[in-house]
C-alpha cells in the first residue's frame, strides 16, 4: 500500500476548490483554506488546477489529491493522460480522475490512462458516478475508487446527502481496494455515518470550505 494512501486512512479528506469568478478563486488563497483545513485535523487536502496544487503542496505536509477540471460536460474531471501527467508534475501525491465509461476526449479508454499512469509511478484515484464505474475502476487496478461522481451522470439519483447505497456496495464487493466518499456529505453526523459503513476515508468540500453556499443553506432558513 502506498504510503500517501496509508495516511489518509481513517480520516478527513477537505476539498479546496473555488469555481470560476469566485471571489475565493486563488491559488494562495485556497493554499491558506487547505492549511486551516489542515490544522483542524484534515489528514488530506484534494484541489483543482495546476497553480492550486503546487501552492498547496508548497504548505502542507498531508497528501494532495489534484484534479484537473477542463471543460463542462461529459469527462472533464482530469479528462486525459495529459491532464494527469500535469497534475502529477505540479505536486499532487494522488491523482483524481473521471472513471466513467464516457468517451475520454484523448482516445485512451479508462484502462489505458491507469496503466500509463502506473507505468510512471503515480497513484490512481477513481471518480466513480455508478457501481459500474468501481468495477471498471478495480479491474484497470486503481489505488483508491470513490463515489465522487455518483447522482452528476444520470446513471444514478442524486441523493441529499451521501450515497450510502453506492458506497456500501463498494465497500462489500471490494474489500481489499480502498474506498473513499466523497459527495454531498453535509454535517459531522453524515461523516460518522459514512466512516461507521467502513470507508476508508471521506472526502468533504463545500460544507467546509465553499461560504458561498453555506451562507444560502442559512440565509434559506430566515
Amino acid at each position: 500500500m502506498h504510503q500517501a494512501i496509508e495516511k489518509i486512512r481513517g480520516g478527513l479528506v477537505v476539498s479546496c476548490q473555488a469555481y470560476p469568478g469566485e471571489p475565493l478563486r486563488h491559488p494562495e488563497t485556497m493554499a491558506q483554506m487547505a492549511m486551516a483545513a489542515v490544522e483542524g485535523g484534515a489528514v488530506g487536502i484534494r484541489c483543482q488546477g495546476l497553480a492550486d496544487i503546487a501552492a498547496i503542496k508548497g504548505q502542507v505536509s498531508v497528501p494532495v489529491i489534484g484534479i484537473w477540471k477542463d471543460g463542462e460536460e461529459g469527462v472533464y474531471i482530469t479528462p486525459t493522460l495529459r491532464h494527469a501527467r500535469c497534475c502529477a508534475a505540479a505536486g499532487a501525491d494522488i491523482i483524481a480522475i473521471d472513471a466513467t465509461g464516457r468517451p475520454r476526449p484523448d482516445g485512451l479508454t479508462y484502462a489505458e490512462t491507469v496503466r500509463a499512469l502506473h507505468d510512471e509511478g503515480v497513484i490512481v484515484m477513481a471518480d466513480c458516478g455508478s457501481f459500474a464505474d468501481a468495477e471498471r475502476a478495480v479491474e484497470a487496478g486503481t489505488d483508491i475508487i470513490s463515489t465522487t461522481l455518483s447522482g452528476y451522470t444520470g446513471e444514478r439519483p442524486k441523493t441529499d446527502g451521501p450515497d450510502f447505497e453506492l458506497l456500501g456496495q463498494m465497500i462489500e464487493a471490494f474489500p481489499d481496494v480502498p474506498v473513499l466518499c466523497e459527495g454531498r456529505i453535509h454535517t459531522p453526523d453524515q461523516l460518522h455515518q459514512v466512516m461507521a459503513s467502513g470507508a476508508w476515508a471521506a472526502v468533504v468540500g463545500t460544507a467546509i470550505t465553499h461560504p458561498t453556499t453555506i451562507t444560502r443553506w442559512f440565509e434559506a432558513k430566515l
